[in-house]
């Protein structure tokens, strides 16, 4: 049963100017992820708002907003590139229960996320 659903938008032009501050890296995102949009050159801006927005997304989806450290919702991919969420600390516990459905587009210097939360037990809030 769908119980929540995140969106998110971010500007490709302002992880441009902040992908080459490791400190910024360092602060939201895990190192996989790191490398992941560092091993994307030319597209790695785009990379990079696409997992930011997918972070919030995350959030959007619980309906808690970022009640939790960005580095605790990790993004990576399957071998054809779908993209999924892999949970760490507080944020494994906040979407416990749950399984979560992740969509993410880049166009016109937008990066877009979708994440549809899922949960068994009815009787949890949506």
């Amino acid at each position: 049963m769908c119980t929540g659903v995140g969106l998110d938008l971010c500007e490709i032009s302002r992880m441009e100017k902040l992908k080459e501050d490791g400190r910024f890296l360092a602060r939201f995102f895990t190192e996989a992820e790191g490398a992941y949009i560092l091993g994307g050159g030319k597209a790695a801006a785009q990379r990079m708002a696409g997992i930011f927005a997918a972070k919030e997304a995350f959030g959007k989806s619980l309906g808690t907003g970022l009640a939790f450290d960005l580095r605790e919702v990790e993004v990576a991919h399957t071998e054809s590139g779908q993209p999924f969420y892999v949970l760490h600390g507080k944020a494994g516990e906040m979407g416990g229960g749950s399984s979560f459905l992740l969509s993410i587009s880049h166009d016109g210097g937008i990066a877009g996320a979708v994440c549809v939360r899922e949960t068994a037990d009815r009787s949890v809030p949506g």
